[in-house]
């Protein structure tokens, strides 16, 4: 399968392209600086920025699937991603492909009662823009006409891949900590498995 992945450079990103290629996906990526992230085998880098319509079409074109893993850092504009993804969104809707699988986070939309009351206070002061930032990329999503999964990960770590994650749509599924490299390998499933089509499963 042919996969654009926006958000290749952070650390899921990095994960879901290690893993995607080493079972023979191939991905086209779009980075703002392609010296961050040279072309491997199975890897196109395509330079640009998310909120360049032409640079995601670019991206997208002769591809099956779309995964956003796109994330905020201190040099992105103010809701970079959930503003990227709606452009992502709307350029799938002109050109295709149909099928996208986000990466958000538990306690965006109706899975806030699934993080710990600390965290609830974070989503309410420092957290609170990129949360919100979240909450609008899910909108987006949503209220698309394309075949969408949004993934809600717990806290995420750098660990090795574990296979041991719990995900699904249990509001009971509270959240905890989980290796981006498991929640890398749950995205993937989601490529070709309609289980949780149009649903937000949660990983933890």
């Amino acid at each position: 399968m042919k996969i654009a992945l926006f958000g290749a450079t952070g650390g899921t990103g990095r994960q879901i392209m290690t893993q995607a290629t080493a079972t023979g996906h191939e991905l086209q990526v779009l980075v703002r600086d392609p010296a961050r992230l040279p072309a491997g085998a199975g890897i196109t880098v395509i330079g640009g920025n998310v909120l360049d319509a032409a640079a995601v079409e670019e991206t997208l074109r002769g591809t099956d699937a779309v995964i956003v893993s796109l994330g905020n850092t201190a040099d992105n504009p103010d809701y970079i991603v959930s503003r990227g993804t709606a452009v992502i969104v709307e350029a799938m809707q002109r050109v295709g492909p149909r099928r996208i699988i986000a990466i958000t986070s538990i306690g965006v939309g109706d899975s806030k009662d699934q993080v710990p009351f600390a965290f609830k206070l974070l989503m309410k002061s420092v957290l609170r823009k990129p949360m919100e930032d979240k909450e609008r990329q899910e909108a987006a999503i949503k209220a698309s006409e394309l075949d969408w999964i949004i993934v809600r990960p717990g806290g995420l770590t750098d660990g090795p891949a574990t296979g041991k994650y719990r995900a699904g749509l249990d509001s009971k599924l509270v959240a905890g900590q989980v290796s981006r490299a498991d929640v890398a390998h749950f995205v993937l499933q989601q490529l070709t498995d309609d289980a949780y089509l149009h649903q937000t499963p949660a990983i933890t």
